[in-house]
């Protein structure tokens, strides 16, 4: 009995090692992958839009510095005629929590037309933001911007979507729970990975909206 009990430790020992192989490898391929289109502001090459990715806003108006410093990073891309058009990417899931209205009125006050801001109200997580921004908004280069933890990740993910993208770097400060942050983001590559692997669709794909257009299409305020 004692011998039998040995051999599954022996086998459980071996596969909990296969597992964090397999972990290891995937995060290394997704870092790596993604960090090499990481670029400097000024390095960028011009692109039809930038992409900014949503994060935690506030029920009084107010976005979280995450969220101001994407930004004010995709403001002074747009700003340098780098790019076009501007896509925001979030979570308008519930009516009392809405990621992208928040995000469009903080780019109107730096002096952004709203024809040139686009809105995407179901990029519930980094996949389908980038799976959205190829099949509903019709983009093909763009630049992304978002925390460093973060870039990696959302330019591989749009790589393998086989959009033409270039990474910019958002922080501008230190932030509450980095650590977190770090250690979440090992989860969220694995998981990223299998998307891609099983080609998942989105929550919501709806009708086409060319980013070459009018951003107003996608705005549901009355202005």
């Amino acid at each position: 009995m004692q011998r039998k009990w040995k051999r599954i430790a022996g086998y459980l020992l071996l596969a909990g090692l296969a597992g964090a192989l397999a972990v290891g490898g995937i995060n290394s391929t997704v870092l790596y992958g993604g960090r090499a289109h990481i670029r400097q502001s000024e390095e960028v090459q011009p692109a039809q839009a930038v992409i900014v990715l949503g994060a935690l806003v506030f029920a009084d108006g107010s976005v979280s510095h995450m969220v101001q410093d994407r930004l004010l990073t995709a403001h002074d891309l747009y700003r340098s005629g780098k790019v076009n058009k501007i896509l925001i990417t979030g979570d308008h899931g519930q009516v009392e929590y809405d990621e992208v209205n928040t995000m469009r009125r903080y780019l109107e006050r730096l002096g952004v037309p709203p024809q040139d801001i686009f809105m995407d109200h179901a990029g519930f997580d980094t996949y389908d933001s980038m799976y959205r921004a190829r099949d509903v908004f019709q983009v093909k280069d763009a630049v992304v911007v978002t925390q460093r933890f973060h870039l990696p990740r959302a330019l591989w993910i749009a790589r393998q979507l086989d959009l033409e993208v270039q990474g910019v770097v958002a922080d501008r400060r230190a932030y509450y729970g980095a650590e977190y942050y770090d250690y979440r983001e090992m989860a969220a590559r694995v998981k990223a990975f299998g998307e891609v692997l099983l080609h998942r669709r989105p929550v919501f794909l709806g009708p086409v909206i060319p980013i070459s257009g009018d951003g107003r299409a996608t705005h549901d305020e009355p202005r």
